[in-house]
């Protein structure tokens, strides 16, 4: 066979394999799979391109795509928490991504200054409380959680938690570190309980009137709202009459490896899209980073509030303070 011939015949092969690449995009992700394919479902319906997601714990995926490096598969990697996509950035694994569409549906405090990463969906971490045994009017912030009043009365889940880590990150970046570490200290003080693993526990121990209060994701308490066993747990806006109650994020950033970056931002454009965005609401009752989308009756029903505006990207720069002071407070 001549060279000519070969040299066709590779050019078409090359092109064949790039149409195909095209057609499928691969996540990796630390997000619960069922949350996030039916998002991915739309997409495909939209577009004919399917995404494959690998799913597993968000430092293991970090580390394999930095080995992986120009062999790995991943397109984007996406995960729930603004300390562990700062992480990502600083790691070197992702690509800065200058997207019109990104940057006018995303506020700048929810995503990376240089496009490594941005917010999806937002996450608020606020004050659940046993409507029986406490009435909404003797909450108010964080630090009062710190008062000897709620002694032997406060739940929490563990620091080793990222979300508990960023929401300590925040409050050192408000209120400096030693004020921080004497709240936190305060909290271990004022717990009815061992701390707990998840959420979801904490919230069962405060219904049960194994304590009277705790901080939560607010997603979690969604989740709980049907059963009416759970009818007594009541939601209170943290920091209204200070910074506002805590928000975190999930969010993604296009891989720095991905042989499909274009398409890897189209994706990422998408989901930041009012259709996509209400879904995120709808399906996962988490809060959209896009204004004027409808949140649902169970996220109406807690009424608007006021949220702290810190760039996120500061829960990712405080967070090995927020683990030291953790250690130091004796907070498990």
């Amino acid at each position: 066979m001549r060279f000519s011939q070969l040299l066709c015949i590779s050019v078409l092969l090359v092109s064949c394999s790039q149409a195909k690449d095209v057609d499928l995009l691969t996540i990796y992700t630390s997000r619960q799979p069922q949350l996030i394919e039916p998002l991915l479902e739309q997409y495909k319906e939209k577009t004919g391109i399917e995404v494959r997601l690998l799913s597993g714990k968000a430092p293991q995926l970090m580390e394999r795509i930095a080995v992986e490096s120009d062999m790995t598969e991943a397109d984007i990697f996406m995960t729930v928490d603004a300390g562990v996509l700062w992480q990502a950035g600083e790691k070197g694994i992702l690509e800065d991504i200058n997207s019109k569409i990104l940057n006018e549906n995303i506020p700048e405090h929810l995503r990376d200054a240089s496009g490594k990463w941005f917010g999806l969906s937002k996450r608020a971490r606020t004050i659940v409380y046993n409507s029986d045994k406490v009435s909404t009017d003797e909450l108010s912030s964080y630090k009062d959680l710190a008062d000897p009043k709620w002694a032997n009365k406060l739940c929490l889940r563990t620091s080793t938690k990222v979300y508990n880590r960023s929401l300590i990150a925040s409050m050192i970046d408000a209120d400096g570190y030693k004020n921080t570490k004497n709240i936190v200290q305060g909290w271990v003080n004022n717990l009815a309980t061992e701390v707990f693993s998840s959420d979801t526990q904490v919230l069962k121990a405060v219904s049960a009137g194994q304590c009277n209060v705790t901080i939560v994701n607010t997603y979690y308490l969604a989740r709980l709202a049907d059963d009416p066993t759970y009818s007594n747990l009541k939601l209170h806006w943290a920091n209204q009459d200070g910074r506002g109650t805590h928000v975190n994020i999930s969010g993604a950033g296009v891989t720095k490896y991905s042989k499909n970056k274009v398409e890897a931002t189209k994706l990422l454009e998408w989901l930041s899209s009012a259709e996509a965005q209400e879904t995120y609401a709808g399906a996962n009752k988490e809060f959209p980073v896009m204004d004027g989308i409808d949140v649902g009756q169970i996220l109406q029903g807690w009424g608007s509030f006021k949220e702290d505006l810190i760039l996120v990207e500061k829960l990712g720069l405080l967070q090995k303070e927020a683990v030291l002071l953790a250690q130091e407070a004796e907070y498990k």
